[in-house]
């Protein structure tokens, strides 16, 4: 398989209704952007602003940004009064810019409002589409490029990552950027190039790679710097890279990224590298860290669900590819993908976005496959693409019971389109080798945008025991007191920091009765597991109170089933 440009076969019969709208946006660039553009916001806005915040991560950035705002620190980064360095300064700073602009505007409730938060990431899912387009245009055709730009917008994985307020969608845009210029130099070293033309691809390359490096330290540096190594060893050359204006870059770079380092490393010592480096990164490698080990291969089983619907075309496009490992362009979207993904696998520590930076280099190879026409044959391997049907059945299926079970509701709205997106997935599969391989993806995409707006737009924003602080929050408010405070006991999840104010305190049963006995308007959220030493302490230290109202519910994080009790001092307005 050779990944050229303008191979126009494909299926003559297949029908036009969704194939006209892939003509119409290979039309031009603009075209295309404005048709990607579209698809992913249908993509990526179902459940993006009714969806509570979600525990751990999210909540914990979301929370660390919110005390940057409130205190005007933006150099150091904490939880309460935990410091957060795990993770630079770069999402932060982006959140934080994205509040306050919202402030400024009149939006007063920015500051609590999780889907502000959540902007940056949907910025970076939507930006990473447009870039993977940008990206395959230097290796395959237009039509390809829109096509591997398709698979990014209904991938799973960054389906959910768009609706997190964390690092990964924002880091996913940089690194497809600095593998995009990176390509370019690669492909065409030799290409003249005067004036700010010569400088265009290294500002890029170099500037994305700082942003990364910001947002999430050196895992982009790991995806360029293996990929780069990899050409080097296999071609025996490195003449390519002087394209990227090395020195220049590096002194940008560090122009870029040294300020806030150093700025932390005044504030904190070594505390910031000790964190970051050592608990973090380098622990990762060798420990399973918070519950999250697993062997190797775990990434290409988790693969096939988490690149859906693209994934399903991944093992028929396998055999092209290897055919044409020593043409150029193959060559450079396998070293993209193929030493970072050894890597990860190797790592102890395995969390599903980890190996989302690469997701690209397969889309852009998939894509490539289909415009030639070279996806194998093999019965086995087309009978694998049943999954364009059974994901989305599936999805339907769950997300139905949950509702029903959780939600305590029908759902009658969700019916319609489970049944669209599992009948768009039947036909994928079913008239696959009728219609051909584009077609297909067309309609299995189509299948996981119904999806997305069914489980995300209206299942999982209807599960409300399964956000048990957004109620909490609610009871705080409608306290009556003008400057209502919690302390919680048992359930303790950054979601209700965040939700009910920085000042939350989180404790033990005796803190709580203390915290309760010292102020009328102060509540306290005591899981009922530990009610009983609750009530003694407060017995021990004269307190009297009353018990509010009980919150059944299901702990996101740990998966249990919880009851919350609310107490409040007597005496309260």
């Amino acid at each position: 398989m050779a990944i050229t440009a303008g191979n126009e076969r494909r299926q003559a019969a297949a029908p036009r209704s969704l194939t006209a709208i892939l003509d119409f946006a290979v039309g031009s660039h603009a075209r295309a952007i404005a048709v990607l553009l579209v698809v992913a916001l249908l993509c990526f806005l179902p459940g993006f602003f009714s969806i509570p915040p979600v525990d751990r991560d999210e909540a914990r950035f979301a929370q660390a940004t919110k005390q940057m705002v409130e205190s005007g620190d933006y150099v150091d980064i904490r939880f309460q009064d935990e410091v957060r360095y795990k993770k630079p300064v770069g999402i932060y700073w982006l959140q934080a810019g994205v509040v306050k602009a919202a402030s400024a505007l009149g939006f007063r409730q920015a500051l609590a409002s999780i889907w502000v938060y959540r902007i940056p990431s949907l910025i970076g899912a939507i930006g990473a589409v447009l870039l993977t387009y940008w990206a395959a245009l230097a290796f395959v055709s237009r039509r390809a490029a829109v096509l591997a730009a398709l698979m990014m917008a209904s991938c799973l994985l960054l389906g959910i990552e768009r609706l997190l307020a964390k690092t990964d969608a924002m880091l996913l845009l940089t690194v497809t950027a600095a593998m995009g210029a990176m390509g370019r130099a690669y492909l065409e070293p030799n290409r003249p190039r005067g004036g700010i033309a010569a400088w265009q691809m290294p500002a890029v390359f170099w500037t994305a790679l700082a942003a990364g490096v910001l947002l999430k330290g050196p895992l982009i540096l790991m995806v360029v710097g293996l990929a780069a190594i990899a050409l080097i060893a296999v071609d025996r050359s490195a003449r390519w890279l002087s394209a990227l204006k090395p020195i220049a870059g590096i002194v940008w770079f560090a122009a870029l990224v040294l300020p806030w380092f150093l700025a932390i490393v005044g504030r904190t010592g070594e505390a910031f590298f000790a964190e970051s480096m050592g608990e973090d990164m380098l622990s990762k490698i060798y420990s399973s860290q918070e519950s999250h080990g697993a062997p190797p291969g775990t990434y290409f089983l988790l693969f096939w669900l988490t690149f859906w619907p693209g994934a399903t075309l991944a093992a028929l496009a396998a055999p092209a590819v290897w055919v044409a490992r020593g043409k150029p362009a193959t060559k450079f979207l396998l070293a993209w993908l193929a030493p970072s993904w050894l890597v990860l696998e190797l790592v102890v520590t395995k969390l599903p976005h980890y190996v989302l930076p690469l997701y690209p280099a397969i889309a852009i190879l998939i894509a490539g496959v289909i415009d030639t026409g070279m996806l194998s044959r093999r019965a086995l391997l087309v009978w694998g693409t049943i999954g364009w049907f059974i994901v989305p059945m599936l999805a339907g299926i769950g997300g139905i019971i949950a509702l029903a079970v959780i939600g305590r509701q029908f759902g009658l709205l969700v019916w319609p389109i489970v049944g669209g997106a599992v009948l768009l997935g039947f036909l994928a599969w079913h008239l696959y080798e009728t219609d051909g391989a584009e077609h297909a993806l067309l309609r299995a995409a189509a299948a996981a945008i119904l999806t997305s707006i069914a489980i995300f737009g209206l299942v999982i924003p209807s599960l409300g025991q399964l956000f048990p602080s957004v109620t909490l929050a609610r009871i705080l408010r409608d306290s009556g007191c003008p400057e209502p405070a919690a302390a919680a006991v048992g359930y303790q999840e950054p979601s209700l920091v965040f939700l009910a104010g920085t000042g939350t305190r989180l404790t033990d049963t005796a803190g709580a009765a203390e915290f309760l006995a010292a102020d009328q308007c102060h509540l306290a959220f005591v899981d009922t597991r530990q009610e009983k030493s609750f009530a003694q302490r407060a017995d021990a230290i004269g307190l009297r109170y009353t018990a509010g109202p009980r919150i059944e519910a299901i702990n996101l994080s740990t998966g249990q089933p919880i009851t919350i009790a609310v107490f409040r001092a007597r005496g309260q307005p």
